[in-house]
């Protein structure tokens, strides 16, 4: 969705920081409208991705950092090198195309709405699409009664909504500490980390931080069941476990996960050795 709004209007650069699905998406779509997409990741980002993203064409930068640092090489340039940041919530149509997701999902259940969905959050551009799905829905007429319960799961070590909704207060980045794995749900600095709160707030959800054990633990079940699931979906399956041992979800309700990437995205993998690592817009401009 956002590809296709910004060729319409005329824009042929793009760019992205990632910590890897995003990057992917951009560069597919990039590719298949004949734009040039630029994605910055963390260093460490799983190398499967990174080669996923040069088969699409788009040029890949590997960053000493994390993705917030990769975010300023994109916004410290784009003057110069005239792209247009794609980032997370820098404009519509990553929001209009999550919405979809709960488009399909009230069609699917017959127009009714389920009790509880759980998302993997990170950036939360997801959560945020959702919401606003149900909402329009609601004013068309289409579905009725209370909106779901969101739930925004993050993993230990990098869960500055989760530490919010304990706290009680607004969101604060994290500038140290961060221990979680390289995936989607290591965001220490949601882009808009305080509407994501006042989503949850608004819809009685919660937010759950879950560990990296479990999270290992809750890919093998899934496996088991004949589900290929990323980091970020198996940790659906933890936080589910987790809001049932705490009494958090009742055995008749309805519940939804949402599993956001294939597993074999995350299996070792030696990065291309010609892929260059920087630190800042300058070290891209003497690349």
């Amino acid at each position: 969705m956002a590809i296709s709004l910004l060729y319409k209007r005329g824009f042929r650069k793009v760019a992205v920081p990632s910590n890897g699905n995003a990057a992917s998406a951009l560069a597919a779509y990039a590719g298949r409208a004949g734009m040039h997409a630029y994605v910055f990741v963390p260093k460490d980002c799983p190398g499967i991705i990174i080669e996923e993203c040069l088969q699409y064409g788009a040029e890949v930068y590997r960053v000493e950092g994390l993705i917030h640092d990769a975010g300023q090489i994109i916004e410290d340039g784009k003057m110069e090198q005239q792209w247009f940041n794609v980032g997370t919530l820098r404009e519509p149509g990553r929001v209009e195309g999550k919405k979809t997701m709960g488009l399909e999902l009230a069609e699917q259940l017959n127009w009714t709405l389920p009790d509880v969905i759980i998302y993997p959050t990170g950036g939360g551009s997801g959560i945020i699409g959702l919401w606003k799905a149900f909402h329009e829905l609601k004013a068309l007429g289409w579905v009725k009664g209370d909106l779901p319960r969101l739930v925004s799961f993050q993993e230990k070590g990098c869960d500055p909504i989760v530490q919010a909704i304990e706290r009680g207060g607004p969101v604060i980045s994290l500038s140290n500490g961060i221990s979680s794995m390289p995936t989607g749900l290591r965001v220490p600095h949601p882009p808009d980390g305080n509407l994501i709160v006042s989503i949850l707030r608004e819809t009685n959800g919660a937010a759950v931080a879950v560990s990296q054990a479990d999270i290992k633990a809750a890919q093998v079940t899934l496996g088991t069941e004949g589900i290929s699931s990323s980091p970020e979906g198996s940790a659906t399956w933890a936080a589910l476990l987790h809001l049932c041992d705490q009494g958090g979800i009742a055995p008749n309700e309805s519940v939804v996960l949402f599993n956001t990437s294939h597993g074999i995205k995350y299996l070792p993998w030696n990065p291309t050795e010609t892929i260059k690592t920087i630190r800042s817009y300058t070290e891209f401009m003497n690349r």
